[in-house]
């Protein structure tokens, strides 16, 4: 039976993947008590005994996890941003082109970000394809649930007494220096970082990535996306909006990817939903850990496909 830890299992992503693993059959947890969790021997003790040892950790805690792990049996699948931009270690998401089986014989893995997973799953296709230029101008709108700001987040909106500003959307990142654009950048082959213009909003999860694009051949694109996305979570959705909306809920509690396309020849809108949470973090977790087990990689995973 594999053995899996969970470094951080205290945080909202560690949390989560302890809620989908405490029940499965064909894994054992190794876990720590609240005593020992934060001990630094304790730690890389279960770093060592584990087969694969998920981070949930802010970025130097990860690195530190990482520098403790001497056992070469030991996988690694890192939550936090600290190495996905890192040429050792494989970014963690299946439906790229190739990327499945690199994450097969890989031992450290990075788990992409929510934001980033969102606007690489539309733009890093199109730039393969050619129909994106890798020097080309994109700009990027996304909006997520307060659930991907942590636990401080959550705790601040479901105050009963919070500030009356959290009652509406939040725009953030307005530096354009948020830590998704390397990833973004990187990941999906393009050359110029795109204008990222990320979005809280009052509701607990789900997220709506969206990228426009201006004088394009519309059918090319959605014909792109089809032939792309065949195997995985994440699908190509025609006609998938309510009636004239798109609502950035409608994937809540699930672990797949929708990608729809909108508008015509001159001005085209690529949007992604999902949930931060699940394929946004610890939904796409668990699917590499089924990949790197070598099981049906949406074993306890929330898909409607």
């Amino acid at each position: 039976m594999n053995k899996i830890f969970i470094d951080g299992s205290a945080g909202t992503t560690g949390l989560k993947i302890y809620e989908r693993l405490i029940s499965r059959k064909d894994i054992q947890l190794i876990t720590l008590s609240d005593e020992t969790r934060k001990d630094i021997n304790a730690r890389r003790d279960a770093l060592n005994n584990a087969d694969i040892a998920f981070l949930c950790l802010p970025d130097d805690a990860a690195r530190e996890s990482v520098s403790l792990v001497s056992n070469p049996n030991t996988a690694v699948i890192d939550t936090s941003t600290a190495h996905r931009v890192n040429p050792q270690w494989t970014y963690g998401l299946p439906e790229l082109s190739g990327q499945r089986e690199k994450i097969k014989s890989s031992k450290r893995i990075a788990n992409p970000g929510c934001h980033a997973t969102g606007f690489i799953a539309l733009v890093a296709p199109l730039v393969e394809a050619g129909i994106i230029g890798k020097n080309e101008p994109l700009t990027c709108f996304s909006l997520t649930g307060y659930s991907g700001g942590g636990k401080k987040m959550i705790a601040q909106y479901e105050d009963v007494k919070r500030d009356s500003l959290l009652d509406a959307p939040r725009q953030y990142g307005l530096t354009q220096n948020h830590k998704h654009l390397p990833e973004m950048t990187q990941v999906s082959g393009l050359e110029v970082p795109p204008v990222f213009c990320p979005i809280v909003a009052p509701y607990y999860a789900g997220m709506e990535v969206t990228v426009s694009l201006n004088n394009k051949n519309i059918q090319a694109v959605k014909d792109c996306y089809a032939d792309y996305y065949h195997d995985g979570v994440i699908r190509f959705a025609e006609n998938s909006d309510e009636g004239g909306f798109i609502s950035a809920g409608k994937f809540s509690g699930r672990d797949d990817l929708e990608i729809s396309v909108f508008g015509n020849d001159e001005r085209i809108l690529l949007v992604s939903r999902f949930d931060n949470l699940g394929k946004g973090a610890s939904g796409a977790a668990i699917q590499n850990m089924n990949i790197l087990l070598g099981i049906n990689e949406t074993e306890g995973l929330e898909v409607r496909l």
